[in-house]
């Protein structure tokens, strides 16, 4: 790897937490009823009107990106972006992922299935 291209591991960090509040706030207010946080709105590639979850999904995408960079992996960051993938006719819809989300969260269960799914 190019030593231009190294983070510093406190900034990594920093990102990694700011990261983490602004998902928390959204997965609150997603549990409430809110929608549009793990997806634009059916029908368009308009912004789903809901600006913090618009961004929170660009940060989670750069954040990835950065950490692929520096060979690193965010559970966080990967589940969500995970969850934003999800569509379709079984689709739990967000309020639902929003609460189970939080649920695994809390429990300190994020990361756990992906790690469990890459050493099968």
């Amino acid at each position: 790897m190019d030593p231009r291209d190294e983070v510093d591991p406190e900034q990594l960090e920093t990102l990694a937490s700011v990261f983490r509040e602004q998902l928390l706030a959204c997965l609150e207010e997603c549990a409430q009823g809110r929608k549009g946080l793990f997806s634009h709105f059916e029908g368009g590639e308009e912004e789903s009107g809901w600006i913090e979850a618009d961004r929170l999904r660009e940060l989670a995408l750069a954040l990835q990106g950065v950490f692929t960079l520096q060979e690193k992996r965010n559970a966080l960051c990967d589940e969500f972006l995970d969850l934003c993938s999800i569509h379709g006719e079984s689709n739990p819809g967000e309020r639902r992922l929003a609460r189970a989300f939080l649920e695994r969260i809390e429990k300190g269960e994020v990361g756990v299935k992906l790690a469990e799914e890459k050493r099968a």
